[in-house]
């Protein structure tokens, strides 16, 4: 069988999700190494055991496996991180946090910043590698996710961050030096809606979703317990679910000098941001 034969069955079989041809390519170009261009052009004879390699990719995801974890990566940003059972999916609404927390720091000397609730790593690593004079500061507290962040740190050599598994409820935040920047995207879906999402999320650690009864729980604690280390002058700021920035910013009610809400290409209010 040449490639573009299996590269036609492929996108047949995956028809069933939102774009069969992407996917396809994300396979062909993770697992077996070849491009858009070889695929279409080319007449590459394949091995059995690339077959087999795809094959079994196809029934994982008709199995509503996420493609993320079938090939082990996924682009965030301008980097790439290692994903795979045990850790959030990045995606690509969170880049958003990314871009307020560079924005505001590209004035500031040696800033000082922590991502809570870290998972893979891509908000907190990601502004390691653009701001090489930070230090960051990457709480997570679940072996598999801590695996992940290890993983995607030594992968890029990111000597300014710093990895730290910790609960963010039980920690003791006095030993930390204060921050410019306290940024996460923690989990925010109310318990009793966890299990109407759609059957690739329930792949993904259940306690990377819960935020709880009313999927607030994880920004009490930070207000509560985290805020005080953020500098005067400094910033916080989050990701969140449809609906609940007001209710975040009751949360945080008296903490801080000025607060924004970011809203996502789908119009949802996705961010929220304080100034402190």
């Amino acid at each position: 069988m040449t490639a573009n034969e299996l590269y036609t069955f492929c996108i047949k079989e995956l028809d069933f999700t939102d774009d069969a041809k992407f996917e396809a390519l994300c396979l062909f170009e993770s697992l077996l190494n070849l491009n858009k261009q070889s695929l279409i052009t080319g007449n590459i004879s394949l091995t059995d055991e690339q077959i087999q390699t795809i094959n079994n990719a196809i029934i994982r995801r008709k199995n509503r496996e996420p493609m993320q974890y079938i090939i082990g990566n996924w682009d965030f940003y301008d980097m790439t991180y290692y994903v795979g059972e045990g850790v959030l999916i990045p995606r690509p609404e969170t880049e958003m946090l990314v871009d307020f927390a560079l924005e505001k720091l590209k004035k500031n000397k040696s800033p000082i910043i922590y991502d809570l609730c870290a998972g893979t790593g891509c908000i907190g690593l990601t502004i390691a590698k653009h701001i090489s004079d930070a230090r960051v500061y990457l709480f997570e507290k679940e072996d598999k996710a801590f695996e992940y962040l290890l993983k995607n740190k030594e992968k890029y050599r990111l000597d300014n961050a710093n990895l730290i598994k910790a609960d963010i409820f039980g920690y003791d935040v006095s030993l930390l030096p204060e921050c410019d920047i306290l940024i996460s995207n923690p989990p925010y879906i109310e318990t009793d809606e966890i299990s109407a999402l759609q059957n690739e999320v329930h792949f993904e650690p259940y306690t990377a979703l819960d935020g709880g009864e009313d999927g607030l729980i994880f920004y009490r604690a930070i207000c509560q317990k985290w805020l005080s280390k953020v500098k005067t002058n400094g910033y916080a700021a989050f990701e969140c679910g449809e609906n609940q920035s007001a209710a975040i910013c009751d949360i945080f009610k008296g903490k801080y000098k000025s607060s924004n809400v970011i809203f996502d290409f789908n119009n949802i209010d996705r961010i929220v941001t304080f100034g402190i």
